[in-house]
């Protein structure tokens, strides 16, 4: 990132700090993909801002994405909610895509929440399953992370061995169990879309490992094991991906299992934020 994008950086912390007060430390991000603004409710909110009036913000012109920095309690713990998220395929730039991710963490967020829509691979998957991300396959043609580097992102070349926390995974997974929430761990690859993928791309993918397939959570992931967060990503199966099904892809879908999964993805990050010290 170029220094007048640090600048920048620092102008968006200081405009959030003018609306949430000077004290306004928050510990979690939780970022929100299509069709999970239920979790929203849940929360304690202090300040509700568009992502127009944030300097360096992109607009979330997705349906499904309401485009707000909310600043709130969530479940017991300071947090700041990311309803909706900017895609590359919007035409963003990556370093956009993951302009949230390294403002909430100049903001002091430790730990962050991705979560996703996403289409099945593994056919043993079914639509309104949660895949809690153990690791993911980078397809999208571009790494966030390339051009100007400054320290205050941490290492020119960070370790990727271990994006995704074990530690936030096992409660997620132990949570969903004691629920009775489908869940799983699981591969998550990632594409620049906005096209759905063919049947023949979905077979390789599923031959490389991949569970699921979606357009987002990736860069925003290696932003944030850039910056030393803890990481956890719920994917939410929608639909089950071209070749796997039948009919065809659709939108509508995605948001209507969206509304669906909700519930199920707010008690496993409820259960995860109550647990953690």
């Amino acid at each position: 990132m170029p220094s007048d994008a640090i600048s920048l950086l620092w102008e968006s912390q200081d405009f959030i700090r003018a609306k949430c007060g000077e004290s306004f430390k928050p510990e979690w991000a939780v970022l929100l993909g299509s069709g999970l603004d239920n979790v929203v409710h849940e929360a304690k909110i202090s300040a509700s801002i568009s992502y127009s009036e944030i300097p360096g913000f992109s607009a979330a012109s997705v349906s499904g994405h309401q485009g707000r920095f909310i600043a709130c309690e969530l479940f017991g713990k300071k947090t700041v909610i990311l309803s909706g998220r900017a895609h590359f395929y919007e035409g963003h730039s990556p370093e956009s895509v993951i302009f949230p991710i390294r403002l909430v963490s100049f903001l002091g967020c430790k730990n962050i929440i991705l979560t996703a829509a996403t289409g099945g691979i593994n056919s043993k998957l079914r639509p309104g399953d949660i895949v809690v991300v153990e690791d993911h396959l980078n397809f999208m043609g571009f790494n966030p992370l390339r051009g100007a580097h400054d320290s205050s992102f941490g290492e020119r070349f960070p370790d990727m061995s271990s994006v995704y926390s074990e530690s936030l995974r096992e409660s997620a997974l132990s949570l969903a169990k004691k629920s009775k929430i489908s869940a799983s761990s699981g591969i998550y690859t990632a594409v620049s879309g906005p096209s759905y993928e063919t049947p023949a791309e979905i077979k390789a993918f599923g031959k490389l490992g991949g569970d699921v397939i979606g357009m987002s959570v990736v860069p925003e992931a290696i932003a944030a094991r850039q910056m030393g967060m803890e990481i956890l990503a719920l994917a939410y199966v929608a639909n089950m991906a071209a070749g796997i099904s039948k009919k065809p892809l659709k939108h509508e879908e995605v948001l209507a299992e969206g509304k669906k999964a909700a519930q199920n993805v707010s008690a496993i990050i409820a259960g995860v934020l109550q647990n953690s010290k």
